[in-house]
């Protein structure tokens, strides 16, 4: 959601970038820039202001860097900028000595409350946690049942009885604590727009189950109409945090960039996609330095930790190294790679990428084509793909309903791939933890490699070494 943002900021930095020296028009010039770009992403007026003005100060009066260029400063003090108006540092969740923990939920009626409430739940169950839903939302038709449905999605149990929402939810609370649940999240009716009904009724639900976290579910679609809603709740309810639904549609980032400059409170969890488990804590730093262009290693090997086995990372890198990487290995790694998301958002968080590499339409489809052209490939072929010549070439594009060029592109960029491999073992030595055998990352690094460009359309081989973008960046573990 904030490309438009980050290209901004990268074509002035861009201009900055081999100054010796910034003068006072240079300063003026960026700052306007910088003014742009925010009022642009929809970005509080107010908020603006006083966040340019806090740029200037500091880009007039640092000292000058002996390890840094102008334009480098510059940068970092942007960066500094956008993580505290993202919120500075990242939520920490601490749990009730005497369970449960509830946890309250808030909302316009279509900010994404009730999904919002599975979600988080699946993410306290991810933590060790045993949660209940309680369906406090009476009035929307089929709220509860939704919510049922999600429930049982992730194995969390639903409680909701016909009536009063704010009787539903005590009675939720009791049965949390009959039945040894250490986390309560009460879903609570939305409306349209904020009215003193609405206000009441929530406030009223606050009272009897005194909730350790209120948090307010806003539509990150809505830009600047978010900070309203925000601070009309946080008047009534006192809010603890911010989660922000829709956060990977196109809206401009408004919302995400206003809501704790205007009302002090930090987003706490933001939603990347409708899948149930698209859904994690929203840290500043990191996304402050996505928007920079600067990646996300430490949330893309996050993702990669909880699909891809140790094990089998081990033994995958293993035959990387070894020259026996097939196109079966490969195609496995291609089903771990879909359950971390969408590729596009996986190469957005990928550092050093060029733009062009960014901008490239990487789509889940490639994925599937490329997966046809293997399996319509025979277990000997997956294994030597260098036996394919042009009578198998032709049967593998009519089996996968592609052209022989497709298959062309896939056998050699998958060469290539294996090729570029070796060359690391080689250098890298075995064991050597960057990539050699043993690392667990050489297999996660060359499936990057080969899957935006394995499937026709994609990048074409050699455009960008993914492989070496992610190998070289990994931080010490």
């Amino acid at each position: 959601m904030f490309d438009n943002l980050s290209d901004r900021l990268g074509g002035v930095f861009k201009r900055l970038r081999g100054k010796g020296r910034l003068t006072q028009a240079d300063v003026d010039e960026v700052m306007g820039e910088i003014r742009t770009a925010l009022l642009e992403a929809d970005v509080n007026v107010g908020v603006v202001r006083n966040v340019v003005e806090r740029i200037r100060v500091q880009a007039v009066g640092t000292q000058v860097s002996e390890a840094l260029d102008p334009g480098q400063q510059i940068i970092k003090i942007v960066n500094a900028e956008l993580i505290a108006m993202l919120g500075g540092e990242t939520l920490k969740i601490t749990y009730a000595s005497h369970p449960p923990t509830v946890v309250l939920m808030a909302g316009l009626q279509g900010s994404g409350k009730t999904t919002s409430a599975a979600k988080l739940a699946a993410w306290f169950r991810s933590q060790g946690r045993n949660p209940l839903l309680v369906g406090a939302d009476l009035q929307r038709p089929a709220a509860v049942e939704q919510l049922r449905v999600l429930g049982a999605q992730i194995g969390v149990p639903v409680f909701s009885i016909a009536g009063d929402p704010v009787a539903t939810a005590a009675a939720g609370l009791a049965e949390a604590q009959r039945l040894g649940r250490d986390v309560l999240i009460v879903d609570t009716a939305g409306r349209l727009a904020i009215d003193t009904e609405m206000m009441q009724q929530v406030a009223d639900i606050s009272k009897v189950v005194s909730p350790h976290y209120t948090f307010l579910v806003v539509d990150a679609m809505t830009g600047q109409d978010a900070v309203t809603v925000a601070k009309a709740f946080d008047e009534t309810l006192a809010i603890s945090g911010v989660i922000l639904s829709k956060l990977d549609g196109d809206a401009r980032g408004g919302a995400a960039l206003s809501v704790k400059e205007v009302i002090g409170k930090p987003i706490a969890f933001a939603a990347t996609g409708e899948k149930i488990d698209a859904f994690e804590q929203f840290h500043p730093d990191r996304m402050a330095s996505r928007i920079l262009g600067m990646g996300d290693v430490l949330t893309l090997i996050e993702q990669a930790e909880k699909v891809f086995e140790k094990d089998q990372a081990e033994a995958t890198a293993a035959k990387l190294m070894d020259g026996e990487f097939t196109l079966d290995d490969f195609l496995d790694q291609l089903q771990q790679l879909k359950k971390m998301g969408s590729l596009s958002s996986v190469m957005g968080m990928l550092p050093g990428l060029p733009k062009e590499a960014k901008d490239a339409q990487i789509s889940d489809d490639m994925v599937k084509v490329t997966e046809a052209i293997i399996r319509s490939m025979t277990p000997e072929e997956r294994r030597k793909p260098e036996i394919i010549n042009g009578s198998r070439r032709t049967r593998i594009a009519k089996g996968s309903g592609t052209q022989v060029s497709d298959v062309n592109k896939l056998v050699k960029q998958f060469s290539e791939m294996q090729k570029m491999m070796k060359r690391m073992g080689g250098a890298g030595g075995k064991g050597s933890g960057k990539g050699g055998k043993g690392s667990g990352r050489g297999g996660i690094g060359a499936m990057f490699g080969g899957a935006p460009g394995g499937g026709p359309g994609g990048l074409a081989s050699g455009d960008i070494d993914l492989a070496a973008a992610l190998g070289s960046r990994l931080p010490p573990r």
